[in-house]
């Protein structure tokens, strides 16, 4: 089916949302086990140890520790604001910023960051000077921020008037909460809600909340090829995409190519299918990928196909470079749970 869609249903018993774009499972969100922070989630927590040799701080939230690699220069027992940045390693704590911000499907309001921007994907100036003229009716506290984000364009003047004040009203509400003990202060968002805050480009119609809807509509299958580690290629190769403790390892092969060419042509769709993939397997962390054997020379120009690749893709991800042996390192922001756990 051509065009995007967005479902809304249940994977084992968990709210979940799938993103198809011409018929394709372009990106999937499954809510975490219950006792599992969500990204977003901000907490009110109370500042414990230093940790020597890493710059940054534990503190206690509800229900375990926090790691923040900022506020060395906190007093030991004081309370503070924190926002779950990701999801915690196995037996490790749970990362936590104290750049506390309030994202939404138009805007993101940062307290403690004053400034008044837009996206810089919003180059008509025409559009930016509407954006402008929808924030002057606003009066923002001292040392509030805003940035509208991309969609924004898009919005209807008093669409995004109204997201924009429940933003700013939310952003003062919590972190004005900042005495007492350890707490929950706002859970982060749910997968229905981040589907409707970042698949911004899809229509409200395209938008199917049916039960079932994941079987009816082709995600259902995607979801379930998704347990097997080989993802084929465009043009007959394959890769292996393979987590372990310590990192996620891809292997590219060319498949029956033997022409000369054969690595770079496999190695290119490799690199285009991989942000997708790892989106899917809900994989972060180090990724260590041993591309098909071609050419030292050809190594330059690839690293622009890498970063192009890598561009649009919503999840934070950094370039490491080519190892002694020629294999070639990322380094993804462990944004999402794989889906070995929250299939499980």
């Amino acid at each position: 089916m051509k065009g995007s869609q967005i479902l809304i249903d249940t994977l084992a018993g968990r709210p979940a949302a799938a993103l198809m774009r011409d018929g394709q499972l372009d990106d999937l969100l499954i809510d975490p086990p219950d006792d599992v922070p969500r990204p977003g989630a901000i907490y009110r927590a109370r500042v414990d140890r230093p940790m020597k040799g890493l710059g940054g701080r534990m503190l206690s939230i509800p229900g375990g520790s926090a790691f923040a690699r900022q506020g060395q220069d906190l007093a030991a027992g004081a309370s503070v604001l924190v926002q779950v940045t990701g999801y915690a390693e196995p037996g490790k704590a749970v990362p936590v910023t104290l750049k506390v911000l309030f994202k939404s499907r138009y805007c993101i309001v940062t307290p403690g960051a004053p400034g008044i921007n837009l996206s810089r994907s919003i180059k008509d100036e025409d559009a930016r000077a509407r954006l402008r003229s929808v924030l002057d009716e606003f009066e923002f506290p001292e040392g509030v921020g805003v940035i509208l984000r991309s969609a924004a364009q898009t919005a209807e003047d008093d669409a995004l008037a109204d997201d924009l004040a429940d933003t700013l009203d939310l952003a003062l509400q919590v972190s004005g909460a900042t005495k007492g003990g350890p707490e929950l202060l706002l859970d982060g968002p749910t997968p229905d809600l981040l589907a409707w805050r970042d698949w911004s480009d899809v229509a409200a119609s395209d938008v199917i909340l049916e039960p079932g809807c994941f079987d009816t509509h082709g995600a259902a299958e995607a979801i379930d090829e998704l347990r097997q580690p080989r993802v084929a290629l465009p043009g007959g190769g394959h890769m292996y995409v393979e987590p372990t403790r310590a990192l996620v390892a891809v292997d590219v092969n060319t498949g029956n190519d033997t022409s000369l060419a054969a690595g770079l042509k496999t190695n290119i769709a490799a690199i285009r299918e991989l942000p997708r993939a790892l989106r899917l397997l809900g994989l972060g962390g180090q990724i260590v990928i041993d591309f098909a054997p071609m050419a030292k020379k050809d190594r330059r120009s690839f690293e622009q196909t890498i970063r192009t690749a890598l561009r649009t893709c919503p999840v934070e991800t950094a370039l490491v470079g080519w190892t002694p042996l020629g294999h070639f390192e990322l380094s993804r922001k462990r944004e999402r749970l794989p889906i070995s756990v929250t299939l499980s």
